[in-house]
């Protein structure tokens, strides 16, 4: 007899409309209430996942706990899923998705004894396609998922899922939403009968959502009775290993290639606060661990995996798919970024505890010498500019200048001085901005020596002919004195952009957070122009000087920083163009005061590259994005890559998610005034219209990003690391050491210039986790090296693979293992 899977469940989000601690309660009614079902119903299962739920009753209603625990025992209560929550499943890196099932799998076995073979995401906003190694690699054959609700591109609801390097994985599509209404499962399920009688097999999701409620006695009893009378299908209450296990001998799964998107493309941008702090989260952790196992595998201190264990519980939860996307209310935002701060504060203490281990034999300052300290978290060479503050040793009263000289084994380095943090109108803070190539996982000394001049020197970059045009040997840069936007971007001799361009263009947009209604944005309503002198000296908050809205404010050996100032209605903008001496990458920085409603702020990139094809960083792997202006998500970096002229653009950030591109022209989505959780409901405004309402990302923003330009094996092979570099950024600090120690090792090195370590930390078993992963589909050889433990391994990674290694300093070894350590 053909069979039909009754999935019960109960759709939780610890948080939505409501805050965490109303999740909990929730929670903790609807186990309740699902144990007492269990264990009256003959046959009946309940099916539920997520760590940080399960957590709540643990504390909160320990009894009920190990009511959950017996059931567990006895096959009656099935933990679904195993991952530490529904997290969105485009904008975490591939480290961070590794980490939800990390967390998930060591509780679940931990508390119950269990490892799901089948994982689930059934509300989240879409899904990468990084997710198919992952998955793989964890040890899941399969996956459930609904979003997007409509995927024209699908070969059926059932299908094989093939990911970035070859991997394969069996999905089901959720039909018909992952919940049903009291008392009326047993509709869904005869519906699902009478539309598909052909069918060997399917799946059916029911029990009360969104907030709590599962299963019901009534709904029990409909569908004890319906299954009586139900003579073609066996009903049966099932797990989703058990579909699985049916699956792939009753049905012939086609395949598919691709990410699981586009699916409420609003979610990419909306409260941008959360995305940035995510970010900054995540790579302040799992830079942190990196600096904490080079001095761990050292002796130099012991390893502190109850706080990163804390901290990571943190960044987990803000990736909670109703968090991250920015489409929950605006007290959960508050308490998110809360939430973000304390995993930030945590990681800052636990990077100073292994910066100051890690500056062990450093030797003692010459006199009227400035240690500068950096330490290069990557296992590769590092080449750039690279930025500390000090304090000289006394104030300087007089009128002229200390100009701080950067010296590295006694070799001068370029340098410049540049304006402090401070504002304290006084020669005393100092901060000086320097290029060096940093060692490998190591600790790198530099030495700063105070030259006296008369005064600071002034900018020789000066206007001419309305255009500021920057030259060195192989880069061109014109930023146009009357629009303050870029209008020429050469690298060595080839122009990249067309005119005009980080112009930041207002678009027409409206109050949901989610963007259900389409899939781009649009129209171009408006864009910032440049403010008069008197408006820009007004917003600059100069009181004695009337300035151009366009400057010079930097200039020296090394690069060269030019500012502009801009506004649209009621809103203000800087940019600044940090323009180097040496290379091709220029920076630049936004700052935004936004106070628009039902609006969207987009930074234009033209770059001519009018066949270009769109590119981006995705969990572990980079995919072809949407060229036809859909909106798209991508993580660290973007590229246009042109077919014809072999040249690649690309541009990493620091924080934001959304784009889109369409004749050349790059769109970067910085900001939205949407409301918070405004749903839309046809026939319905989104938004009362009787009263003042808050709307998400007012005020003050800022963000970063990075243009370069080259060949395109060149460029598609350095982008990666190039972003890695800029997130976890090399740590700086002016610090006087002792002298006392030895001098640590490299921790950690690669041979070649494109694999990526993704993880180094420690184990409770003392051994060290070692990740890497090939960032651009080719196959590669690399070596790994410890040079700390004197062994190194030869890799040969695939396209797009990942690939894990266990480190045990007592045995000198390295050797391949399971993506997840279970112990």
């Amino acid at each position: 007899m053909k069979k039909l899977h009754l999935l019960s469940n109960a759709h939780l989000d610890p948080v939505w409309q409501w805050e965490w601690e109303e999740g909990a309660a929730a929670a903790i009614s609807t186990f309740r209430a699902a144990a007492d079902f269990c264990e009256e119903y003959e046959g009946y299962v309940f099916n539920h996942n997520e760590v940080i739920l399960y957590k709540w009753v643990e504390e909160y209603e320990p009894v009920l706990f190990e009511r959950i625990q017996k059931l567990v025992a006895l096959g009656k209560w099935h933990i679904m899923g195993g991952w530490y929550l529904q997290p969105d499943c485009n904008m975490p890196s591939g480290e961070s998705f590794v980490r939800q099932i990390e967390l998930g799998r060591r509780y679940f076995l931990d508390k119950f004894g269990v490892r799901p073979t089948t994982a689930i995401n059934f509300d989240s906003f879409g899904h990468s396609r990084g997710l198919v190694q992952i998955m793989r690699l964890a040890g899941f054959d399969s996956y459930i998922f609904m979003r997007p609700d409509i995927m024209e591109t699908l070969p059926a609801h059932d299908f094989i899922w093939e990911g970035y390097n070859g991997s394969r994985i069996m999905v089901h599509k959720v039909q018909g939403g992952y919940n049903s209404q009291l008392g009326n499962a047993h509709e869904k399920i005869a519906q699902w009968l009478e539309q598909n009688p052909e069918e060997p097999t399917g799946l059916i999701l029911w029990g009360v959502g969104n907030h709590g409620g599962g299963a019901s006695r009534l709904d029990l009893d409909r569908i004890a009775r319906l299954k009586e009378q139900t003579e073609t299908f066996e009903l049966v209450h099932s797990t989703p290993e058990q579909y699985f296990r049916d699956l792939p001998g009753l049905k012939e799964l086609p395949s598919f290639a691709g990410d699981l998107v586009s699916c409420n493309v609003g979610c990419y941008t909306s409260m941008i606060r959360i995305k940035q702090q995510h970010r900054k989260l995540e790579n302040e952790l799992y830079m942190t661990e990196k600096m904490l196992s080079a001095a761990a595998i050292q002796g130099l201190l012991h390893y502190p995996a109850a706080d990163l264990h804390e901290a990571a519980c943190d960044l987990m939860t803000a990736q909670f798919h109703d968090i991250l996307p920015g489409s929950s209310v605006q007290q959960v935002e508050e308490t998110s970024l809360r939430l973000l701060d304390h995993g930030l504060e945590i990681t800052a203490r636990l990077k100073a505890r292994a910066f100051f281990a890690l500056a062990a034999g450093q030797p003692k300052a010459e006199l009227q010498e400035y240690p500068v300290l950096v330490y290069n978290p990557h296992p590769f060479p590092v080449t750039g500019l690279f930025e500390c503050e000090f304090m000289l040793e006394d104030q300087n009263w007089k009128e002229e200048f200390s100009q701080p000289i950067v010296y590295r084994d006694g070799i001068r380095l370029p340098g410049q001085a540049e304006k402090e943090a401070s504002n304290l109108n006084l020669d005393w803070r100092k901060k000086v901005v320097f290029r060096a190539e940093l060692a490998p996982s190591s600790m790198n000394r530099f030495d700063c020596r105070i030259e006296r001049l008369d005064s600071k020197p002034k900018p020789q970059l000066v206007e001419s002919d309305g255009r500021f045009t920057f030259r060195t040997g192989e880069l061109e840069v014109v930023i146009n004195a009357g629009t303050g936007l870029l209008d020429e971007y050469k690298v060595n001799g080839v122009s990249c952009l067309a005119p005009g361009a980080f112009h930041p263009l207002v678009l027409q947009d409206n109050e949901d957070p989610w963007r259900m209604d389409r899939y781009d944005f649009g129209p171009v309503i408006g864009g910032f122009k440049l403010m008069d002198r008197g408006r820009g000296s007004d917003f600059s908050g100069l009181t004695q000087a009337l300035l151009p809205s366009v400057r010079v404010v930097e200039d020296g050996e090394v690069r060269t920083i030019i500012e502009a100032v801009l506004q649209y209605n009621e809103s203000s903008l800087c940019i600044t163009y940090k323009l180097p001496k040496q290379g091709t990458q220029i920076e630049v920085h936004v700052r935004v005061f936004w106070n628009e409603k039902n609006k969207m702020l987009k930074l234009s990139i033209p770059t001519g590259i009018k066949d270009g094809r769109y590119i981006g960083q995705s969990a572990f792997g980079a995919g072809e994005l949407a060229a036809d202006g859909t909106e798209t998500v991508a993580q660290k970096w973007v590229a246009v890559v042109s077919r014809e002229h072999n040249r690649t653009v690309t541009c990493v950030n620091d924080g934001i998610y959304g784009s889109d591109f369409r004749d050349g022209e790059i769109r970067l989505s910085l900001l939205r005034g949407a409301g918070y959780c405004a749903h839309p409901i046809p026939g319905r405004t989104i938004l009362p219209q009787d009263r003042f309402l808050p709307r998400i990302d007012q005020g003050e923003r800022l963000y970063t990003f990075w243009l370069n330009a080259s060949e395109t094996e060149d460029r598609l092979a350095r982008v990666d690391r190039e972003a890695g570099v800029h997130n976890e950024k090399p740590y700086a600090l002016s610090f006087f050491p002792s002298g006392d120690g030895s001098l640590p090792a490299s921790a950690v090195g690669l041979s070649d210039e494109v694999v990526q370590l993704s993880a180094f930390k420690q184990e409770t078993d003392g051994a060290f986790t070692v990740r890497l992963f090939e960032p651009t589909g080719t196959a590669r050889v690399t070596r790994l090296s410890l040079p700390v433990l004197g062994i190194e391994l030869d890799v040969h990674v695939n396209g797009f693979e990942i690939k894990t290694f266990r480190v045990d300093p007592q045995a000198g070894t390295i050797d391949e293992c399971s993506m997840i350590a279970e112990q």
